[in-house]
């Protein structure tokens, strides 16, 4: 389909033609006369021949998938096919390309274009043109792909968790069964022995103490698997703020596909009220992976739901993208789950917890939950004593 026919060129071309041609037969210089003759014969050639070579010219764009990951190439196809003349002589205007590719010679051709993105988000590619021009380039025609437009989806790109003070080695020992954050909420306390137990659960201290046969009780694993965090709330996201807001989306998404390949878990996004649960069998992980990649931050962006992470029984790893003095309100679980703050590494600081894993750019900080507690009572109680000061000084100003 051809779309636009530009031949400013040509026209200048055929103007000087016909001033020379004028000039010859008023003065009478032959040389000029053929002069002006020639350039009016390219002037009026060249348009027509971009607009033949571009009729019945076409070329078509083959994405092998609608997803890719942050900086894994995508390899398009591009096929091109020639009019009457064959392929005309130009270049291939392709938005997944840097630059414009040259068109091969002959009929028919195929031509493979690798992009890479580094920034997730929603891609809209508009259709592929062959832009033909004459030799001398006087005239160009551009031929548009009849298809459609195309959207692409690049995904946030995971990277594997690395523990602190192990050497930057990965591991998933602090995310897996073992680690010491969540077996610390597998246990329920004791109960008497019920006939049946298995006796990997019998409490055999308290049977050496003379207390009697005690079970552990353990609570219901779909009640104590991991939830993950986002909270894409600051200011807009540009610059280095938007870097950060990448960042966290980008750990959101590691953690959330680490812990869930370990004994599942729960992903709870902005704005929404429901965690996504995420099993084992990574069903779900593809569309919490696509909206992870289209989520937008800023200061219009809505909170996590503080009922949703209130009523987590297991671990909270709460990933945020704002620079932060201390943890945010809603990290107080009711239910005194361990809690892991993570933030950009540029913002992490050592008042928020101590540093357990690195992972795309963040650390997580595991917070005291004990320690916090006596700090936000002893700054209300500061705050309390201020008041008080405060009030009383008023009264004593306020008497005769």
């Amino acid at each position: 389909m051809i779309k636009s026919f530009a031949w400013g060129r040509a026209a200048v071309a055929l103007g000087a033609g016909a001033v020379a041609m004028i000039v010859a037969l008023s003065l009478g210089p032959a040389p000029l006369f053929v002069l002006g003759v020639g350039l009016m014969v390219v002037g009026a050639a060249a348009p027509a021949w971009t607009w033949l070579s571009g009729t019945g010219a076409s070329v078509q764009r083959d994405l092998p998938a609608g997803r890719v990951v942050e900086g894994q190439p995508l390899e398009a196809t591009l096929a091109l096919h020639g009019g009457w003349l064959g392929l005309p002589t130009g270049e291939v205007s392709e938005p997944l390309a840097r630059e414009r590719i040259r068109i091969p010679r002959g009929r028919r051709a195929r031509i493979k274009v690798v992009a890479r993105f580094e920034r997730r988000g929603l891609r809209t590619l508009p259709p592929p043109a062959l832009v033909v021009r004459d030799p001398v380039e006087l005239s160009r025609t551009v031929v548009v792909s009849p298809q459609s437009e195309q959207e692409l989806l690049v995904l946030p790109r995971t990277e594997p968790v690395r523990s602190v003070g192990r050497g930057g080695k990965r591991t998933i020992g602090l995310l897996g069964r073992s680690s010491d954050i969540l077996a610390a909420v597998e246990l329920d306390g004791l109960r008497e022995y019920r006939p049946g137990t298995p006796a990997s659960r019998i409490y055999w201290p308290a049977l050496a103490k003379g207390a009697g046969l005690l079970e552990r009780k353990l609570r219901v694993a779909g009640d104590t698997v991991p939830l993950v965090v986002l909270d894409a709330r600051g200011p807009e996201p540009s610059g280095a703020q938007g870097e950060h807001l990448d960042a966290a989306v980008r750990a959101a998404a590691s953690l959330t596909l680490e812990l869930a390949r370990g004994r599942g878990c729960r992903l709870l996004l902005p704005g929404e009220r429901r965690a996504l649960e995420i099993s084992r069998d990574l069903l779900a992980w593809p569309s919490a992976h696509a909206r992870l990649a289209v989520l937008e931050g800023g200061p219009g962006t809505r909170a996590p739901s503080p009922g949703a992470i209130q009523g987590a029984l297991g671990p909270l790893f709460y990933v945020t993208a704002a620079p932060l003095e201390r943890p945010p309100t809603a990290v107080r679980p009711a239910h005194g789950q361990p809690v892991v703050l993570v933030v950009p590494s540029e913002l992490a600081s050592g008042n928020l917890g101590s540093a357990e894993f690195t992972v795309s750019g963040c650390v997580g900080l595991r917070i005291d939950l004990r320690h916090s507690a006596r700090a936000r009572g002893a700054g209300a109680a500061t705050g309390a004593a201020t008041m008080a000061a405060s009030a009383g000084r008023a009264a004593e100003a306020g008497r005769p």
